[in-house]
């Protein structure tokens, strides 16, 4: 079952399309594996297991349908970062100031993960605001390096850097200001990008106006490739947004 966890979405996403891999059994795989290690690790600021789980069984149902309108990213597991929001879940953004604060939409680019397949497993920790260059946060304390405990796991995309290196599923996503994503892929030994301005739609418009730019934060080049693909493009939210 381990295995699973760290297999690249281009693998996986190919598999469930031939039906030689269930959603319900990757998703298994991912939430096992999250469980047996999370309390050490700490990258989720919330985990939303049992809706995970229903969207892998609405994905599996689908399968057994239809194989003609799958998206790139059916039954695949993906993790945001707690300073986007996501419809339902926290959106906390690592301060006590926002705690208890619930998304009410979701950001264009969670919209089209979604879109595309992707099932949300829930928010990865951030640094208050994104502001701070070490693996903490007031609201959520410690977020530690999957290979070492009690050593920096990087900046605000710590929780994401943490959560792919530690086998949390293939893609997870990030955002970068001021090394945001570079760092903690640096730190946390995986894949990091920081896209172009304006390659991924960003609305709203945070507190560092379009400073910070999101990105995918993968164990592969490709499984990055991927998910960038799905989520660039123009969007009316966003008028800095490229065709």
């Amino acid at each position: 079952m381990e295995d699973l966890c760290f297999m690249p979405a281009t693998e996986a996403a190919a598999l469930i399309r031939d039906k030689k891999l269930s959603p319900v059994e990757l998703m298994t795989a991912v939430l096992a594996r999250i469980e047996a290690l999370e309390p050490q690790v700490n990258a989720f600021a919330a985990l939303d297991a049992n809706a995970a789980m229903v969207g892998a069984k609405s994905a599996e149902a689908a399968l057994k349908a239809s194989d003609s309108c799958l998206g790139p990213l059916h039954g695949i597991p993906v993790t945001i970062k707690d300073l986007a929001s996501v419809e339902g879940l926290p959106f906390q953004r690592g301060s006590h100031i926002e705690a208890g604060n619930i998304g009410g939409v979701d950001a264009p680019f969670v919209s089209r993960l979604r879109a595309a397949g992707a099932i949300v497993l829930g928010k990865t920790t951030t640094s208050e605001f994104g502001w701070k260059g070490v693996s903490h946060s007031p609201l959520t304390g410690i977020t530690h390096n999957p290979w070492k405990r009690g050593y920096n796991a990087g900046a605000s995309s710590a929780g994401a850097a943490a959560a792919a290196a530690a086998g949390y599923g293939p893609l997870h996503q990030g955002s970068d200001g001021a090394g945001s994503v570079r760092m903690p892929a640096h730190f946390c030994g995986i894949f990091g990008l920081k896209p172009s301005f304006g390659r991924i739609p960003n609305a709203p418009v945070a507190n560092g106006d379009q400073s910070s730019h999101n990105g995918p934060m993968t164990r592969t080049v490709a499984d990055s490739a991927l998910m960038l693909q799905v989520m660039s493009g123009p969007h009316p939210l966003d008028h800095y947004s490229l065709e």
